[in-house]
């Protein structure tokens, strides 16, 4: 069951995000997708919820009603899966392309070690500027899902600067060891987050490419994160 609510008081992708991450922890909600352009919450439902239970799970800054009713029915799963790889397709672009650059660096020495620091220099510093395009929001977005930004809100704040500055060390190959350490921590922490999600079957918006890309937390996100963890624990063995 699917139900449009007209949400006021939204004035940033912030705004949204917190109203997706409040609603979403109502019992009985499946998914929550916000239009901050339309001031409107699409919310599926498992079981009718009242406007006074949904309202009271609202910041008082919010304000909520009632747009439109229906209920929903999807065809067949071949139509889920195909809507996500549509919504993934900058993902697998942006992998795709750093993927080519950093064996374009390479190519001639066929360095694949160095291959793989330049593609994790080059993950953090685009992943880092999407992020930084809209600061005020990935916030609230990120610690729907991060355990640490979660637990200690100044944590999103900061992340994109950390993702910038790691990228910065991996392509300059400056403090090499301390740089894969921190990457194997803080997507670690990370990913045990995309894990819990995806275990409860929660539908939520994924804050890797920040708010300007919106993008569904799937297994393409926890495989994005196993591929630079893996990465960098392979370079670390070579290194110590």
């Amino acid at each position: 069951m699917k139900r449009i609510y007209r949400i006021s008081g939204m004035t940033c992708s912030g705004c949204s995000a917190s109203v997706a991450e409040k609603l979403s922890q109502v019992k009985g909600v499946i998914q929550v997708d916000v239009n901050l352009e339309k001031s409107e919450a699409e919310i599926s439902l498992a079981s009718p919820i009242s406007l006074h239970t949904l309202k009271s799970a609202l910041p008082a800054k919010y304000g909520i009603s009632e747009l439109e009713a229906h209920t929903a029915v999807m065809d067949t799963m071949g139509i889920e899966e195909k809507t996500k790889l549509q919504q993934l397709r900058p993902l697998f672009l942006i992998f795709l392309y750093l993927f080519v650059a950093a064996f374009l660096l390479n190519y001639k020495e066929a360095d694949i070690p160095s291959a793989m620091l330049d593609f994790m220099g080059l993950f953090y510093i685009v992943f880092s500027f999407f992020k930084l395009l809209d600061l005020k929001g990935f916030p609230e977005s990120f610690r729907m899902y991060d355990p640490l930004a979660k637990a200690i809100p100044l944590y999103g704040w900061v992340y994109p600067f950390m993702e910038l500055v790691l990228g910065l060390m991996f392509l300059m190959r400056y403090a090499l060891t301390t740089a894969l350490i921190a990457t194997i921590v803080l997507l670690g922490i990370t990913t045990i987050g995309v894990v819990r999600t995806l275990l409860d079957k929660k539908s939520i918006q994924c804050a890797c490419l920040g708010t300007a890309l919106k993008l569904p937390m799937t297994e393409a996100t926890f495989i994005e994160n196993a591929i630079m963890l893996v990465m960098a624990m392979v370079m670390l063995t070579q290194i110590l």
